[in-house]
């Protein structure tokens, strides 16, 4: 019998897919439970849902949807121009601030060239350096966020590109305006940062700060956002990126033709002028951070502080509490985030709901731990 021959180069079979949140109707049918009343606070969506600004949007495209999408996304990075304030060739377009993060690994980086990020980083950093068969550089993490001085550390003659999420998931860890700017000082100019803010929306007024500037100032940053979080989109997937029109020159001969399509472009549009959307989303937030730690802290539970819609918290003291506690969640209808994918077993992400969802979820908790 002849073997079967080996397809692809090595670095692409030592790849482990991506671990999505667990979708509600596997729990239903897994558990036997009614699809109405799961709860689901795994994918750091937005419980609001859609805007009904963008809704409305999508309902006047439907009689378009026989032809393409504009591939260059002329509205949308109108709206995005008008909102940041910079011209339209500083901008490309994702599906989803993950085509983004991707486009910028296959722009920027040939194979055996490295990519630096930090433990602890979202999950597609490495998946972006692997697939191009890139040399992955994890940083140890400092107080679960990055160590900026070890990332400097780490940077040397094959580094071509660095990932920093500000705020990071899936801790919810951040890093000062400051900091970002003492680091963006040191990074040698020819290498790319990408600074992923697809949670920037959350941050609190204290800690905000206005990075779009910082592009004029640092040739090499790209600044990454998502409209999947705090605008409600995250189904339709888009996302953008602005940058030096010298990168995004570059980003855009590599981005896939009509990556984004005609729905999720005219919902973005809406969305992206929707500030009483966006203002309610995050005061929703901020309550729910607040009664889903002020429940973690009653039942004497460590959790990472966040400054996302998420929140880190450790479920146990034995390397299987997560999987335990996880378990017995999803038996009462409750879907979170286990993260010993990213090597930190004992804890679970659980993404901020509505109050009633919250409640649910720390009612469901008590029981798990008991």
């Amino acid at each position: 019998m002849t073997a079967t021959p080996q397809f692809g180069p090595d670095y692409i079979r030592a790849i482990a897919p991506y671990i999505a949140g667990k979708p509600i109707s596997d729990v239903a049918r897994e558990f036997g439970l009614d699809h109405e009343k799961i709860i689901k606070l795994a994918s750091n969506e937005n419980p609001l849902g859609i805007p009904p600004s963008a809704r409305k949007a999508m309902e006047k495209e439907f009689a378009e949807l026989g032809r393409y999408p504009d591939s260059n996304g002329f509205e949308f990075k109108r709206a995005i121009t008008a909102k940041y304030g910079v011209g339209d060739d500083w901008v490309t377009i994702g599906n989803g601030s993950n085509d983004v993060l991707d486009i910028a690994a296959r722009a920027f980086v040939r194979n055996g060239e490295s990519i630096v990020f930090s433990e602890y980083c979202f999950a597609v950093y490495p998946l972006a350096a692997q697939s191009i068969g890139a040399i992955a550089k994890q940083v140890q993490a400092l107080n679960y966020g990055h160590d900026l001085d070890g990332m400097l550390v780490a940077i040397d003659a094959t580094t071509k590109l660095v990932f920093v999420a500000n705020p990071n998931n899936p801790t919810g860890s951040w890093v000062s305006a400051e900091a970002l700017l003492a680091f963006l000082d040191k990074v040698p100019p020819h290498i790319v940062v990408v600074l992923d803010e697809a949670y920037t929306d959350y941050l609190p007024p204290e800690l905000r700060y206005d990075s779009i500037p910082w592009t004029r100032r640092y040739p090499n940053l790209i600044v990454s956002r998502t409209m999947s979080k705090a605008y409600g989109l995250a189904g339709l997937r888009i996302g953008f990126a602005i940058a030096n029109p010298v990168l995004t020159d570059l980003m855009n001969r590599v981005r896939q033709p009509f990556n984004v399509n005609s729905l999720a472009q005219a919902a973005a549009v809406a969305a992206l002028t929707d500030d009483a959307f966006l203002k309610k989303s995050y005061e929703l937030n901020r309550a729910g951070y607040l009664q889903l730690t002020q429940a973690f802290e009653r039942l004497g539970l460590f959790y990472v502080p966040s400054a996302g819609n998420f929140v880190l918290v450790k479920v146990g003291e034995d390397e299987q509490a997560d999987v335990r506690v996880n378990l017995a969640l999803l038996k009462q209808g409750v879907i979170v985030r286990p993260v010993g994918n990213y090597r930190l077993p004992r804890f679970l992400r659980i993404s901020i709901g509505l109050p009633e969802e919250n409640a649910a979820c720390i009612a469901a908790l008590e029981k798990a731990l008991a």
